[in-house]
This record gives structure tokens, sequence and C-alpha cells, in this order.
């Protein structure tokens, strides 16, 4: 693929994005700049995302429109509330945050890819997920009122944040809870995925209506133009809303009382910051509709916005991934997609089901070839989860791929709609455990705690990629809900038997005999175990057993209890956070039987972990090393054999 113009600027006058170093450097700027600043960030953006992978096309596509609010508004003072904040890089490099701190995005030690309240006064509001704007720049805005302040709020949405229902909720509380809010809602037409759903289709409308605007435009121009001109056009406001359109149709958001603006060409800075210094003097809720193009400035990235969504490392030229070595392992993900094709295609009422995200999730492959089995409900989980158990009630089998973290926003749903009701609903969760370049926000480190207390789940994590299949198919065999966990990136390379085998729920596999210690590892922890075993019997002549644990909920007591008995020490070990995770499963069961055996629990600490280049430095950071981890537990089996020394020399 050849690179357009805009792959490859050329600038005739010295760069100005070095000197910009807070929001006062761009209003200096002559409006005859702008552009040249405009083609550098996208080339800052482009050069950085290739290096160290980033979300590429949201934040290409809104560069203008960045520049046109720090132009119109005064940042920190007047607070931005970026939903999801997949498109704050520019704003990142107009608050301070630029050069090398910006080179290292989403590497240790560098910015980090989405806002964050610890990272610079400017960044109002920390966001991962989406939706969330409108609601906390409608709490900042109601704080404002109650203060008596005058700085205005800005919430920035891209159009996928109106399928998530938090941001229907506060759309319709906006009118009741201030009188001064505005609005950017963000049109390029994708989440991850190419939006779904009936708000999607409305905005389309909308932004295909050239009269719409003009219509009201002149109207509006008309009443005011009349004796008592302001007191007119808001009686003329009011009983358009009240007539329900019979002369001119409202826009669904005006129907909320917010007034419309709009569509605006979001990559004219002229019209943007002339619509923007307008919205400023509205005494109303104000919504300004932007269409935007994701990827604008790189080719391969409009060419292809799914996958510029957020991607790892690229040849800018080409827009090709930076290729994997010979022989890598398919990731987790994929091969869970095509396990389920395959038992889609012999079980016609197998389905899937994923909130926006199908290639992330691995279901742009059931998709493609069973079509009818597929739905994309858009960034909706909640209504993901009911929609599944309202399904699971007429006998269809749906299977709930979502990554862990974005489980989590429907956890009312599994309890009271499918656990409650025991639905046989098998929820695949990606990026269980660290998502390294993402950061806090996106890390699945507490499923295991938010499952293991809800009655009727089954919890499990394979230890490769052939096990996740069986787990599939086991899933799929259940009666009740079932939660499989599952790290993000590439198995083990481990073949995958013809046929998947059904796993007696409950039971752990026994990989190892020893009679000193024995491990107790879950998912992606039992490779980690095995080399831990083999050292300890290396070093210090101990003999270290392994269990891969297979399941959180129900554990294998019987056999836990087994190793119990007769093993001085047991360790634990899991890709979860300690508090509430399968560590602590084991200590229950053993103060239940009220043994008092010593147990060592090796996971992550009671913290929120920031973002990383790899997994390996977090985990060094964190003190879960395999060297850390070894030294904890050789430490603890030499204090407990001492221990034991001076107990029988009293």
């Amino acid at each position: 693929m050849n690179p357009s113009p805009a792959d490859s600027p050329a600038f005739s006058s010295p760069p100005l994005l070095p000197g910009i170093r807070n929001p006062s450097d761009v209003k200096a700027l002559t409006a005859a700049q702008l552009p040249q600043l405009a083609a550098e960030i996208r080339e800052e953006i482009i050069s950085v995302t290739a290096q160290n992978g980033g979300h590429v096309g949201p934040n290409l596509g809104v560069v203008e429109l960045t520049l046109a609010l720090h132009r119109v508004f005064d940042s920190p003072n007047d607070p931005f509330v970026f939903d999801v904040a997949h498109q704050g890089y520019i704003h990142k490099l107009l608050t301070g945050r630029g050069g090398e701190f910006f080179r290292k995005l989403r590497q240790t030690g560098g910015a980090s890819g989405f806002l964050a309240r610890s990272e610079s006064p400017h960044d109002a509001f920390g966001a991962g997920h989406a939706g969330t704007a409108l609601s906390a720049a409608l709490g900042m805005a109601t704080a404002r009122d109650l203060r008596g302040t005058a700085e205005h709020v800005v919430a920035v949405c891209g159009d996928a944040a109106f399928t998530c229902g938090v941001t229907l909720e506060a759309l319709n509380n906006v009118v009741s809870s201030t009188r001064r809010l505005i609005v950017i809602l963000n049109d390029n037409e994708w989440s991850i995925a190419k939006n779904v759903g009936a708000i999607s289709r409305y905005l389309n409308r909308l932004s295909t209506n050239p009269t719409y605007n003009r219509i009201h435009h002149d109207l509006e121009k008309f009443f005011t133009s009349l004796p008592r001109g302001a007191e007119m056009n808001r009686l003329y406001m009011k009983w358009k809303r009240e007539t329900k359109d019979f002369f001119v149709e409202s826009s669904l958001f005006e129907k909320f009382g917010l007034r419309y603006l709009g569509p605006i060409d979001g990559h004219n800075l002229d019209e943007l910051i002339k619509n923007l210094e307008f919205a400023k003097q509205v005494e109303s809720p104000v919504i300004v509709h932007v269409l935007t193009k994701k990827g604008q400035g790189l080719n391969a990235a409009i060419a292809h916005p799914e996958r510029f969504h957020g991607l790892g490392a690229f040849d800018r030229l080409t827009g090709e991934s930076k290729k994997s070595a010979p022989g890598t392992p398919l990731n987790y993900q994929d091969v869970f997609g095509q396990a389920l094709v395959t038992m889609a295609r012999a079980d016609p009422r197998i389905v899937g089901i994923t909130g926006a995200m199908p290639s992330g999730t691995g279901l742009a492959s059931l998709a493609k070839e069973c079509p009818r089995q597929f739905f994309d409900v858009g960034i909706a989980e909640e209504h993901a989860v009911t929609f599944a158990a309202g399904l699971a009630t007429r006998g269809i089998r749906p299977v709930v791929a979502i990554y862990s973290t974005f489980l989590q926003r429907g956890y009312d749903q599994i309890i009271h709609d499918v656990a409650l009701q025991n639905l046989p609903v098998v929820f695949c969760m990606d990026r269980a455990g660290l998502s390294p370049n993402d950061g806090p926000t996106h890390h699945g480190l507490f499923d295991l705690a938010y499952l293991r207390c809800i009655p009727n789940v089954t919890v499990m994590q394979p230890k490769d990629e052939d096990e996740l299949v069986d787990m599939l198919h086991t899933g799929l065999s259940l009666e009740g809900p079932a939660f499989i966990r599952y790290p993000r990136g590439a198995g083990r390379g481990v073949r995958i038997k013809e046929r998947p085998a059904s796993l007696p729920i409950g039971h752990a596999e026994l990989l190892r005999e020893g009679s000193n210690v024995m491990i107790w590892a879950l998912g992606n922890q039992v490779h980690e175990a095995m080399e831990l075993a083999d050292r300890l019997t290396r070093e210090e002549g101990l003999s270290v057993g392994v269990v891969n644990a297979r399941f959180a909920k129900p554990l294998d007591r019987t056999l836990l209890l087994s190793h119990a008995a007769c093993i001085p020490l047991l360790v634990t070990m899991e890709d979860h956070v300690l508090s509430g995770g399968f560590g602590s499963a084991v200590l229950e069961v053993l103060q239940e039987a009220e043994c008092t055996t010593a147990v060592e629990r090796i996971g992550w600490p009671d913290r929120f972990i920031d973002h990383g280049s790899n997994v390996a430095v977090l985990r060094e950071a964190n003190g879960l090393s395999p060297e850390a981890v070894f030294e904890r537990v050789r430490a603890r089996w030499r204090n407990r054999n001492s221990a034991s020394v001076e107990a029988s020399a009293v």
C-alpha cells in the first residue's frame, strides 16, 4: 500500500509541536499555523504508535477537534472529559506530555495510553471503559452550579458511547441536573468494529440530511428577529418539542432537552472553532455533532478502521503489523474462536455474543462462518449478559465473549439474571491477567474474586490451548453458568486434539508428585509452577509436586485435603489479585477442615497495577519475577523447617 501525502508530510516552516508545552501555546499560534501543527501531531502519533502500538485510528480522527477545543476553552479550568480516552493522545501532546515522555507511550516510564488524573491536572477524569464521559461531565457541571463558579464543562463522546446504557441514563438526567453543559458527539461510525443498532442508524440519518440544521437555523433566526426575539425563540423551541415535531422534526437530543448543533465537518478548524465559540454562549445544555474520519491522515488506518482502532507495532508505509516470529503459537482468542465455529456448526443452538469486539474476542470467525449464530450488541455489556440469559431460557446455548475487565460492567446481570436462575450461559473472559500496555483499566485481575462468591457458577482456567477447547466443550454441556478465563496473547503451542474431552467438574490434574512442597497452580501459572518445582528440586533438593487446579470453583477439596494432611508446605500460584482469589479459596477449604498446613500464596498485590512495556517488567516490579517467587518459596520452606526444629527441641 502506497502512503498518501498525509502519510509522509513535508514541513516548509520550522516545526511547531516542540514549542507546545501547554494550551496557551496553542492559543498563541495564528489560525494559519494550525494546519501545520495538525500535520505535525499526526506525524508524531503515527511515528510513536508504529513503534509502540496503540489506538491509532481514533486519535488521528480527532486532531482538529482537539486543537479547536484547546483554542476555545481553557483547560484545566474548563475540564474536558474524554469518553474511554481512546482519543486522548492529542490532548496529551498539547498539555505538556510530548517529547520523550510521549515517545514512551504505553511503555514503562512513559505516558499512559489512556487519561489518568494522576498523570496531569489536564486529565479531569480517568477513563478506560466506554460510556462514562457524559455522567462524569454532568457531575462536574452540577458541582460547578452548586459552588457558584462559571467554568465550562465539555464531554467528548464517541458515537459508539451512545449505545451504552450509562450514557443514555446520563442523557435522561442532563436537563434536571444543570443548565449548562457542552457535549461533543464525535461521529465516525465506528466503536472498535462498525457501530450497530438503531442509534447508529439514527445518527447516520442526521449526518446525511443537510437540510435539517439549516431549517432550524433559519427558523431560529426568524423568531430571534421579531420583537422580544429571545423570548419568541424560546417559545418556538418549547412549542416544537410539545407538538411532537408537527412542523419541523426535532433531533433525538432536543427531545432530551439539549440544544443540537450540527452536523459539522470535524476536520474543518474554522467551522469547529466557530461552533464551539457559539456553544460557549448557549445558556442551556448543548450537543455539538461533529463528523470525523477514523484514521484521518494514514491511508492504512482509513482502509482498515477496525484493525487500526488499537494494535501493536506496525509498518507505517504498508500498514502491516510487525510479524510474529515463525512458529509463534495462535493467540488464545483465536483458538477459542476457531473452536466455537466448529462447535456451532455441529450444534445450531450455540450462538456467540460480543459487545462491539468481534475481532478482539475471536468471534469474527463465527460472524463470517455462521452469521445467524453471531450477535454484536454494541458497547452494552449489561445487555449482552441479560440477552444471553433470555436466549438460554428458550433452549439456546449462548457463549458470551467479553474481556475480563469489561465483564465487571455486567456484574448485577450475572448474579440476578444468569446465576440466580441457574441458566446455561458460557462466559469466555479474554485478557484475564495483565493487558500490560493498557494499564489498570484493562488488567483482568479481579474476576475470580467477583465470581467465586456467586452460587451456581463454575469457574475454570486452562493451562494451555488444548485445555481451553476442553473447557469450552465442558461449559456447553453444563446446565448452569460457566466462566472460562484465559490470558491475552499467544498460547503455548500445544497441539489441540481432534475431539475435545469433557472435564469432570471440580477435579484437578496432578502433574507431578512431591512430598515436601506441593504447588497448586491455576491456568497460565502451571508452566511457571513446573519451572519453579524444577529449580527447587535442583537447588534445594526438595521433592516438589505440581497440581493443575483447572477449577477455581468448585475446588478439588478431596485432593487438596489429602495433600494438606501429609505435605508440609502448599504453594498457590495465580494470575489474579491475592485478595479473594484462588489462594484465598484454598485457605477457606483448609480453614473449614481445621487444617493448619503452611500456605504460601503467589499472586498480584492489593493495588492497581500500572501500565508497562510487557508482562515480565510488571511482574518484576511487583515482586513476581521467577527469581522473586523462588526466593519467597525457598525462604518460606526454610523458615518453616527452622520453626519445626525449634519446636522439636522444646
